[in-house]
């Protein structure tokens, strides 16, 4: 049964855990909120991209769409804290740069960052930029959105299927297993969006997901056994550039 005041402190919680958005006092913070919040990551990503949006749309009529999206992928990441892109370059540094499963923990834990997820980083921010700005402005926009909303859908799936490898860390709490219920009420919250204004495209970037889904939820099975939070935001930046790369490939096809 939802108890909406319940609820309200959920998903103030997950703003507060995923973006740098300062919460009301009165949420308080207890460890299960944590995970409670999970299935409300969608709708934080939803108003993140639509912030991204705004300031895309503010941005155009004074600059061309290259310098917009530029400045809107800025807002984004002030937004979040390079919450996932964080996770992006640990992760390839990880996988880039160990062997064996502890060596990967070990590297994903280390604050610094490598050529690897340096590397990583510099080609999805481009190819971010890229994409949105050859797509028609309002295309992009309503994709921008979408693919916030989505690719942290795709992302806290693995909750429902994979284990959290480490014993302790930041992502602890939020990584129990989600119930089904819990995950249907993120994909309502996440998912609709894809499919406005061109559900043939909706549908299209559904079916590459779920193929990227399940690929990368082997891959980190192989590596390391399962998830971590790192994977977790690993996971969203490459679902969400492949939405964009997806938009474009439709409209240029």
């Amino acid at each position: 049964m939802l108890r909406p005041l319940d609820e309200l402190r959920y998903f103030f919680t997950a703003l507060g855990y995923f973006t740098r958005v300062p919460v009301p006092r009165w949420v308080g913070f207890e460890r299960h909120y944590l995970n409670a919040a999970a299935r409300y990551f969608p709708l934080v990503g939803l108003m993140v991209g639509g912030v991204g949006a705004l300031v895309y749309l503010v941005a155009l009529r004074v600059f061309p769409a290259s310098v917009a999206v530029l400045l809107s992928m800025a807002a984004t990441l002030l937004l979040t804290g390079a919450f996932h892109e964080d996770g992006l370059a640990d992760c390839f540094d990880a996988f880039g740069g160990a062997y064996t499963r502890d060596d990967a923990l070990r590297i994903m834990h280390d604050s610094r960052i490598g050529a690897f997820g340096a590397l990583a980083l510099m080609v999805v921010l481009a190819l971010k930029w890229q994409a949105l700005a050859f797509l028609p402005p309002m295309r992009a926009v309503w994709l921008m959105i979408a693919a916030h909303a989505a690719s942290r859908t795709f992302a806290i799936s693995y909750l429902l299927t994979l284990d959290y490898v480490r014993d302790e860390g930041k992502a602890k709490p939020v990584a129990q297993r989600m119930s089904v219920a819990a995950f249907g009420l993120a994909v309502i919250c996440g998912l609709p969006w894809l499919f406005w204004p061109d559900w043939r495209l909706g549908c299209l970037s559904i079916a590459v997901l779920i193929v990227m889904r399940f690929a990368i939820g082997r891959y980190f099975v192989r590596r390391i056994g399962g998830y971590t939070g790192d994977c977790l935001g690993f996971a969203q930046q490459l679902f969400e550039v492949t939405i964009y790369l997806t938009g474009l490939a439709w409209i240029s096809s």
